[in-house]
């Protein structure tokens, strides 16, 4: 069983994100760090991916700007979405070849952890056929009235994974109202903490979350600290650049 070096980067702005992840897929592509987790929380941010279209965003950048709203283009499959407070990040960095040659698979082992984690709370939250992402509604609600607790925008590499998983866990949903999530018209935003009607830290889900994601992909979790990250990126860099010819 590989291992996955799981990091919690906390409140998180995107873009500092991005270039850690970036950082990352370029290490695990030599080989020079194992599979690694991030966990983080954004700032308010809606990322549109290679399928998104800009009728999607719904909001000018006039009142992006008012609501303190980032908005920034992405290599991630799929459309439109929002990120926030209280919503769980998650960007596995995996060398998928070494665990199953299937992208397909992979996006539902997403899907699964998701699954899971919500059942570790009480919630039965399910597949829709022909939809990425998990639905859940309140008890003897019609499936037709389910809402998108959870988000999945992918992409790969040389088969090195980025991008992940968003989980809306006490997201302020009304955010997306300044987006058509996913350029499904018609479809809701739910949270955890609204299905439970109380109150709920992504802390507690963080880490059901990793577990879960660790347990679907076949990888033994292990925590560490965000520093030692930082150091075994350092170390690759530093190798790489000692190794670059020089040019005169």
């Amino acid at each position: 069983m590989n291992t996955c070096l799981v990091a919690n980067l906390g409140l998180a702005e995107y873009p500092a994100a991005r270039e850690m992840e970036r950082r990352l897929v370029a290490a695990r592509k030599a080989g020079a760090v194992p599979d690694v987790l991030l966990l983080c929380e954004h700032p308010h941010v809606i990322t549109q991916g290679r399928a998104g279209r800009k009728e999607n965003l719904l909001a000018s950048p006039r009142v992006l700007q008012q609501m303190g709203v980032s908005f920034f283009d992405t290599d991630r499959g799929g459309d439109i979405t929002y990120h926030g407070p209280g919503q769980l990040v998650a960007y596995p960095i995996l060398r998928l070849s070494e665990i199953r040659r299937d992208v397909g698979w992979y996006v539902r082992q997403l899907e699964e952890a998701m699954i899971r984690a919500s059942a570790d709370f009480g919630i039965s939250a399910a597949r829709i056929p022909g939809m990425t992402g998990i639905w859940a509604a309140p008890p003897d609600t019609p499936e037709a009235e389910a809402e998108k607790l959870g988000a999945i925008g992918v992409h790969i590499s040389r088969w090195v994974t980025s991008h992940g998983l968003a989980y809306n866990v006490a997201t302020d949903l009304r955010y997306f109202d300044l987006i058509m999530p996913c350029g499904l018209c018609g479809r809701r935003a739910t949270s955890l903490e609204k299905l439970l009607d109380r109150a709920v830290s992504v802390a507690e889900v963080a880490p059901r979350m990793a577990a879960h994601l660790g347990a679907a992909l076949g990888l033994e979790t292990q925590n560490v600290a965000v520093s030692e990250i930082e150091r075994r990126l350092v170390e690759f860099e530093a190798s790489q650049e000692a190794a670059a010819p020089i040019v005169a």
